[in-house]
């Protein structure tokens, strides 16, 4: 047997101690990454998880509201969104309820103009303007009231059938805005998928029924009309 001379041992404790390294990086980096793996699929599958059967998708869902002008005044489309929400077709009492996010009302975004059916584009200043006057204390006065809410009391199918051929459900119960309540009935067509429900819908009101008196300046010469008409986008899980 070859007996090893005092630089061969350390050549082969050098290469042994380069080879254990390797091994314990290797090692730690395929833990970190199948930890990150993990965590990724984890948090994937919280966030993807499906909603609760009746439960509204307020990531999808969206509001638009039409608001029509006086005088020398500017029609605006208005988005908002939902805060949260339940709604079960076919039930005859206590169907749900829609909670109105009127914090994140804004005036004239490009989607709620397309949608609305409104040509051109808004400046960034006159929709600053618009925004702080709709959510302020003369109108929608928001910081008091943040929510609208429509309590759905009932909510069935009607025999006849929308334009399309789908489905009609008539939702019946009391809507509640600028802290007043009163009676609603609307008429939404149904357009089902594999996980949801669409409903498109829509109805007007006054404003001056809930209490808020229509935006005017200049004696009357710009302002918006009393009525409004909202226009409702709302996916509901299967």
């Amino acid at each position: 047997m070859t007996i090893l001379d005092k630089k061969q041992k350390w050549l082969i404790s050098i290469c042994l101690s380069t080879c254990l390294i390797w091994i314990i990086s290797v090692r730690s980096s395929q833990g970190e990454v199948l930890t990150g793996v993990i965590h990724h699929l984890s948090r994937n599958s919280v966030s993807q998880s499906p909603l609760p059967t009746g439960s509204i998708d307020t990531s999808s869902s969206r509001v638009y509201t039409y608001v029509g002008k006086t005088g020398f005044g500017h029609e605006h489309a208005v988005e908002g969104k939902i805060k949260s929400g339940s709604l079960n077709l076919g039930v005859r009492s206590n169907a749900g309820e829609i909670i109105f996010d009127m914090t994140t009302w804004r005036a004239d975004t490009a989607q709620a103009r397309q949608y609305i059916g409104l040509s051109g584009t808004t400046s960034a200043s006159t929709q600053k303007d618009v925004n702080a006057n709709m959510l302020g204390s003369a109108v929608l006065h928001v910081q008091k009231y943040p929510t609208a809410t429509f309590e759905v009391n009932s909510a069935l199918p009607l025999q006849q059938k929308s334009s399309s051929g789908k489905p009609l459900y008539q939702l019946s119960g009391k809507f509640t805005l600028h802290g007043v309540a009163r009676k609603m009935n609307i008429v939404a067509e149904v357009t089902e998928k594999k996980d949801s429900y669409h409903l498109r819908g829509n109805f007007s009101i006054l404003q001056s029924h809930y209490g808020i008196t229509p935006f005017s300046k200049a004696f009357g010469a710009v302002g918006v009309t009393d009525q409004l008409k909202i226009y409702g986008e709302i996916d509901v899980a299967r």
